[in-house]
């Protein structure tokens, strides 16, 4: 059976897309920010009411963490689904944004750099 396999070359560009480029470290930043101040505000903070906190983390994954919220739910999950998959919806929704926002940034700049490529006395 021949299975196809995904070799380094190509790991190495998804991580490259994901992480490696400024645009997408500050997105993820921004994550990493709001998921702290979620955790601080549900450990350590005492509400009358129900904190809106986590709002922050929905509105920076949306809009792919509602695709598969939408997804668990046509599977038969209620509402949000166990906690563990509204974990695993947010992680990977955030890493696909981040790999496309890396993709758009490649894009754009690759263009630029094809442009001066092209003509390298400004001619």
């Amino acid at each position: 059976m021949n299975m196809p396999v995904i070799n380094q070359p190509t790991i190495r560009t998804l991580a490259r897309l994901t992480f490696g480029n400024a645009a997408s470290l500050i997105y993820l930043g921004a994550v990493v920010a709001a998921a702290v101040f979620v955790t601080v505000d549900t450990l350590l903070v005492t509400h009358e009411d129900a904190s809106l906190a986590g709002v922050w983390l929905f509105l920076l994954a949306a809009p792919t963490v509602f695709l598969f919220l939408l997804g668990g739910s046509m599977a038969g999950a209620e509402s949000f689904g166990p906690a563990w998959f509204m974990y695993l919806a947010l992680t990977v929704s955030v890493l696909v944004q981040s790999l496309a926002l890396g993709w758009f940034v490649r894009f754009v700049l690759g263009g630029a750099r094809r442009t001066r490529a092209a003509h390298p006395q400004g001619a």
